[in-house]
Formats: C-alpha cells, structure tokens, sequence
C-alpha cells in the first residue's frame, strides 16, 4: 500500500459541517491537467515500435487500468481481459492519437470504453446518478460534535477530534498497509475507484473525471467519503493501540 493513501487519508479535511452534509465540496472547480511534456517523444517511441517504451506504460499503468476495469465488469479475471485489450488496441490506434488530451487519458479512456462495453454484455450495471445510497448522508458521526445550545456548537468534541498518528512512521508498518488494503476492498464500487486512481494510482482529479465521466463535484464528493472511511478505520486501529 503506497505510503500516499496513509498520508493522504490522514490528512483529509473533515470539517464540523460536514457532519449534515450530502454533498460536501459541491461547487469546488477542477481543471484537468495539460498534457504530460513528455508525452510526445513517448508516442513517437511507440509509434517506432520501441518494446521497452511499451512494456514501461504497461507495468506503470495496468495496476490502476485494472482498478478502472473492475468498475465496470464484474470480476477481476474480466477486468484483466478489458485490459489486454486495451493494450492492443492501444498498439493498433496509436498512429490515431492527436495528442488532445495525455496520452495516459487516452489510453484510460480506451479502456472505459472497452470495460463498458464487456459490462453492459456481462449485465454489470454502474451508478451513474451524483449521489446514491452509500454516497447519501453524514460522512462523520454527528456524535463526535458539540451539540445545538453548546457555547461552541458543531465543533469537534474535545475526545472526538482527529489526531496526527505520525504517518510516515505508521506507513511502514505492514499491519497498518494490510488494515488500508481490506478497507479499501470494502468501500462502495464508486468511492473505491476513485480513491485507487487518485491516491493508489496518483491520477489528477481532472483525467479521473474525464474517465469516469463524473462531475468534478461528485467526484469530491466520493473521494472524500473514501478517506474520511478509511481514516475512521485507522483511528480506531491507533486508538486501540493505545488504550491496549
């Protein structure tokens, strides 16, 4: 487990309000990112046929490809197979690419297109409304705030508020790393994507949008109920520690 998701999930910004709220970061903007600068000697490399400038996307990109993939289709072996055939699809439709977007969104959303299409033949339906179910409701338990009267009503509860657990120290330990790997299994289809391709994967907010055909908002929205469940993971794992 990549030290970042540690970092990143403990330092994810739970405030008071989102206590009450269905769409915390509703209106927040995300510009997609320009281009990798290294992008076109990389296309030219591939379109020379050079093996090794191949074999380095794919053992860079196929982990997260995957995690894409299995959004869509319903099993890993699936999500493999939507994979390969991106990557020869990728082989053949090179010489097509005009460089509009990072050679990684490109070959992304290849493969979206590709695992849709085995979904829809598998019969896997993907949520595709802004918030559904597990996406609705508080994203942190109420009762860890100061309730209505209080001087200092809807803040944290001096017992309840988050603490730094020294991630850099924590990310070594390989019960915290296979802690974060079961969580993460467990989280609902649409938060767990999202937060493999940004804090697994290290995609930026924009090409996650742009594959997954989300709105910036909604993928906020996803993103920060999948750290701010992981975190609560985690404290209870520190905090048992510490009273054990």
């Amino acid at each position: 487990m990549p030290v970042a998701v540690l970092e990143r999930t403990a330092a994810c910004d739970i405030t008071a309000a989102d206590r009450d709220s269905r769409h915390p970061g509703v209106g927040v903007k995300v510009q997609p990112p320009p281009a990798a600068p290294g992008d076109t000697d990389l296309v030219a490399r591939l379109r020379a046929g050079d093996a090794a400038a191949f074999a380095h996307i794919v053992r860079a990109w196929s982990p997260a490809m995957i995690h894409v993939a299995r959004y869509f289709v319903g099993s890993h072996a699936s999500a493999e197979e939507a994979v390969q055939e991106t990557w020869l699809a990728v082989i053949r439709g090179i010489d097509g690419f005009e460089g509009r977007s990072s050679l990684r969104t490109w070959v992304f959303h290849v493969l979206s297109n590709i695992a849709r299409r085995q979904g829809v033949k598998e019969s896997r339906t993907v949520l595709s409304s802004p918030v559904d179910g597990e996406d609705a409701g508080p994203t942190v338990d109420p009762a860890r705030f100061r309730p209505a009267g209080d001087q200092w009503a809807g803040g944290w509860r001096a017992e309840a508020a988050p603490r730094s657990w020294g991630p850099e120290a924590a990310a070594l330990n390989s019960e915290v790393r296979a802690l974060l790997t079961a969580a993460l299994a467990q989280l609902p289809d649409r938060q767990r994507v999202v937060i493999e391709l940004r804090d697994v994967g290290g995609l930026p907010a924009g090409e996650v949008c742009a594959i997954l055909d989300l709105s910036p908002a909604n993928q906020r929205v996803l993103l920060h109920r999948a750290r701010a469940k992981l975190r609560e993971r985690l404290e209870g794992y520190f905090t048992g520690r510490e009273q054990g």
